[in-house]
């Protein structure tokens, strides 16, 4: 849930679902919700039977085979990575926005990018000390902002009482009815990425065939249940104006400020906090999907190395990091390049929204391809266990419900550089298979190899 990040993804993500859905916006985070927990059904099924530090890598390359494997390898890397480079740029960003908000004499102007690095820096020794000082960490940021998020919801339902109503819930509420919904599908499953933090930890993790499925349904219901209530009490706040709420900059920021004055200092904090927790959660289980790639052999060698004192995958993390923060000064060389390098153009939370959006597309195909690799997994390696509903339907359901937000980032006519992102994607996706094929010819055991690490044995 660290991961996941709550009060960032909420924060700059909530203002777009209800500009494309208006008031019945929650009713997006429960569709998105829906789809989540299709994939939480798949991702345990996997686990029971092959809990594995790859994750989704090892699960679909042991279905269907080496260059699956190092395929889903390429793609799950570049699309953590991308999705983890919008967090690294909103760490420093927000807190540009928190000293500018408070006129912090001398420290306002100072580059977002700066704070980047002196926060990215900070997450970075944390990560490398071992994962459970880093982990402890990132719970109790995530403790702090949720408690802080509740608190506000709970203070503006109170104030805004004469608000409270059964409209946000009422589908003829959404604002263009099934394409309102649809179109901010996608950005509401991002507001989740990161349920499947647990799965990467199952070599860290006691009895990982049975707590890694309990830890993977229970935080996706708890942030299911927890964005319902914020997105509710946000609109409640906003006095069911959806045109305010949407164009305001940080809705829950702006909530936060009319309910109690004295509880923005701490929205921001929640805030700040969230960035840092899902900066330090996220790349702590996606790198190690990395590690676990080069230690297999899907990803050079060199990826799949571990610290010989802490036993932490230092290289994976640096990696991950590295390129994350490399991401960042491609996209601010694009700007410039592209006529856009005025400052107005380059904030951080442009670069959010932009590297955000490209890496779930990238994770969407992951998702997609994972729940049509279950039931063939479990007709392959164990048939007594197939059951019709887990392994059959439910996958398929959850591969119907991920089409949706993959069609609206797809679809044509979409702004630069959004209209970009679909022939990027699938450039990323014909490297990688051309690359999966080059190393498998090399090296046929590849497959073998796959899921051949299995977390408890």
């Amino acid at each position: 849930m660290a991961n996941i990040g709550p009060a960032m993804s909420f924060y700059f993500g909530f203002g777009y679902l209800a500009f494309t859905a208006g008031l019945a916006s929650p009713l997006t985070i429960i569709a998105a919700g829906v789809a989540i927990l299709l994939l939480g059904n798949t991702l345990s099924e996997f686990t029971k039977v092959l809990p594995s530090t790859g994750g989704f890598i090892s699960f679909i390359g042991k279905t269907f085979g080496g260059r699956a494997a190092v395929t889903t390898a390429i793609l799950t890397g570049a699309g953590y990575i991308a999705a983890m480079a919008s967090v690294i740029a909103i760490v420093g960003g927000f807190f540009q926005t928190i000293l500018q908000n408070y006129n912090v004499t001398g420290l306002e102007s100072v580059p977002w990018i700066v704070w980047v690095l002196i926060f990215l820096a900070f997450a970075s020794f944390m990560m490398i000390r071992g994962i459970s000082v880093s982990t402890k960490l990132a719970g109790f940021f995530f403790a702090f902002e949720m408690t802080i998020m509740i608190l506000v919801g709970i203070i503006t339902l109170i104030k805004f009482h004469g608000y409270i109503n059964f409209r946000p819930f009422e589908p003829k509420n959404i604002t263009g009815g099934f394409k309102g919904l649809a179109a901010g599908f996608p950005l509401a499953i991002y507001l989740f990425i990161g349920w499947e933090n647990s799965a990467a930890l199952a070599e860290e993790t006691d009895n990982p065939r049975r707590n890694v499925p309990r830890a993977v349904f229970t935080s996706i219901v708890i942030m299911v249940v927890a964005y319902t209530f914020f997105a509710f009490s946000t609109v409640v706040g906003f006095k069911d104006n959806v045109t305010n709420l949407s164009s305001a900059a940080i809705p829950f920021i702006s909530v936060a400020k009319e309910a109690f004055a004295v509880l923005l200092f701490f929205a921001f904090l929640a805030g700040m906090t969230s960035t840092l927790g899902a900066l330090i959660a996220g790349t702590n289980s996606q790198a190690r999907l990395i590690f676990n790639a080069g230690r297999e052999g899907l990803l050079p060698s060199m990826i799949g190395r571990v610290d010989a004192k802490r036993r932490t995958p230092v290289n994976a993390l640096l990696v991950f990091l590295g390129l994350g923060l490399a991401i960042i000064g491609i996209w601010g060389l694009g700007h410039i390049v592209g006529g856009h390098g005025n400052p107005r153009y380059m904030v951080a939370g442009n670069m959010f929204v932009e590297s955000s959006t490209f890496g779930t597309i990238l994770l969407l195909l992951v998702y997609g391809t994972s729940n049509l690799a279950l039931p063939f997994y479990y007709r392959k390696y164990h048939p007594q266990l197939f059951n019709g509903v887990r392994h059959g339907l439910l996958p398929v359901l959850g591969t119907l419900w991920i089409l949706v937000p993959l069609y609206y980032l797809a679809k044509p006519g979409q702004p630069t550089p959004f209209n970009w992102y679909p022939y990027m994607a699938l450039g990323v996706v014909i490297l990688a298979v051309v690359y999966a094929s080059i190393l498998v010819r090399r090296d046929p055991a590849i497959g073998d190899r796959v899921g051949s690490i299995v977390a408890d044995e």
